[in-house]
């Protein structure tokens, strides 16, 4: 019956049979390996230049005016010698995981330093939203085991992640893989209650001048451009960007060829805010890996080696 409970999870059968596959889905590990390598090494360089005002910070000590979560965990305001401790343990466990060393133990250990790390960057006045999916990220990929390059042939598994069958496949894997995905998405998502909050409506924000504003006084000369040329694309182009946020939660229901073209078209609106007013909003565009079949980059190698 639907009203019975599935076992340990406190839904009805029908409920939990429906959600499994939406947030457990088997996915290749050697998916999430090369994840791991993109994401770790993009935290290197996270750390080295988009959030490297942390190491600032340690010298504005009455400017600190701490998030909430940095508030419930009492984090003083950060000083030097914790800045570059955190810096150097960041490097560091971000090395041992993209070589692929006890990737579980150096994951979380990248983990616990990047998280206060992204909130004392984000408790001196200015909140980086761009940066939720990749804390998001890190946190949940050591939770996944079975994911180092070279594995136990007990279950049949080669060293290059795959089995006689195919890609060897998780639901540890496919879990950490949708919360990295889900966590891209409600960055868009929920970024619509912002913007009704200061504007009063989303008509008000989408029939604003706020774009035209903002290419005027931070725009490349392309935006200048625009503004003096064609001042009327910048309202279609403002409800065309809500549209975007507003329905990126479609994207978690999209397979092959509808989700790459949806990534493409993500990836599109954050390289036109790059080239129109200097805005990369990288740390999510690079999250976007999490919904791309990376395994099949080492495909054609491999093939080759076989046929020799």
């Amino acid at each position: 019956m639907s009203s019975t409970s599935a076992e340990g999870s406190g839904l009805p059968v029908s409920t939990s049979s429906r959600l499994r596959p939406l947030l457990f889905p088997a996915l290749p590990l050697a998916r999430l390996r090369a994840l791991r390598v993109l994401l770790y090494a993009f935290v290197v360089l996270d750390v080295l230049t988009f959030s490297r005002d942390v190491l600032a910070h340690a010298h504005n000590a009455g400017f600190y005016s701490p998030v909430a979560l940095a508030r419930l965990l009492q984090l003083p305001a950060v000083t030097t010698p914790l800045a570059y401790a955190l810096l150097v343990v960041i490097l560091a466990g971000c090395a041992a995981a993209i070589a692929g060393w006890r990737p579980r133990l150096s994951g979380t250990v990248v983990a616990i330093a990047y998280w206060p790390w992204m909130l004392y960057s984000n408790s001196y006045g200015y909140v980086a939203h761009d940066h939720m999916a990749l804390m998001v990220a890190v946190a949940v990929l050591p939770t996944v085991a079975g994911v180092e390059r070279a594995r136990s042939s007990a279950d049949g598994t080669r060293a290059d992640g795959t089995t006689a069958d195919g890609p060897a496949t998780s639901e540890a894997a496919g879990w950490a893989l949708r919360a990295i995905q889900i966590a891209v998405v409600a960055t868009y998502f929920f970024s619509v209650i912002p913007k009704i909050l200061y504007s009063g409506s989303l008509a008000n924000w989408g029939n604003s001048a706020i774009l035209t504003w903002a290419s005027i006084r931070r725009g490349s000369s392309l935006a200048h451009w625009l503004v003096e040329v064609t001042p009327w694309v910048f309202i279609p182009a403002q409800w065309a960007g809500l549209a975007l946020e507003a329905l990126s939660p479609v994207v978690l229901f999209l397979r092959e060829k509808a989700l790459y073209l949806a990534v493409a078209l993500y990836l599109g609106f954050h390289l036109s805010t790059l080239v129109l007013l200097g805005i990369h909003f990288l740390p999510t565009a690079i999250c976007w890996a999490a919904f791309l079949p990376l395994e099949r980059l080492r495909r054609p190698g491999r093939r080759a080696l076989h046929s020799r």
